[in-house]
């Protein structure tokens, strides 16, 4: 277990490097917070350090369910999932999640409590709780 606080928003980015100090070769972290706890700000610094360009990582993929995004450092792609809107596996499975799960590429999941069922059993979970002070801090649990 690793803890990560990000004080402020001015702290997102040395608080992305600090998280992709910690990753190894697994592929899908599943992001677990309340609303409004900071999941898709935090991913799109994520992104942004895996070498996403700023315009392509400033949204949430709510509506959309899922963003692809191409690192221009490794080319390697990348999948954001918000799966807030997502009610049951079967509409997940529609959406192909397994597939996603399975490609080898980066999975950032949003709300994975969803297809925590299907998830794999390596999975790395992150945990991101709001502190009294509004600071953010982030539990990484393998």
């Amino acid at each position: 277990m690793h803890e990560i606080i990000i004080a402020s928003t001015a702290g997102l980015p040395a608080a992305a490097e600090e998280f992709l100090s910690l990753m190894d070769d697994r592929t899908v972290y599943a992001f677990n917070g309340e609303m409004g706890a900071g999941k898709t700000t935090f991913i799109n610094a994520l992104v942004r350090s895996l070498g996403v360009p700023d315009e392509e990582a400033t949204g949430s993929p709510t509506f959309a369910i899922v963003n692809e995004y191409r690192s221009e450092t490794t080319a390697e792609l990348i999948y954001h999932f918000d799966l807030y809107r997502i009610e049951n596996l079967e509409q997940a499975f529609d959406i192909g999640i397994e597939d996603y799960l399975d490609s080898g590429a980066l999975c950032l999941i949003e709300w994975p409590d969803r297809i925590d069922d299907i998830l794999p059993d390596d999975t790395v979970r992150v945990d991101i709780d709001i502190l009294p002070d509004g600071a953010r801090r982030l539990t990484i649990r393998d």
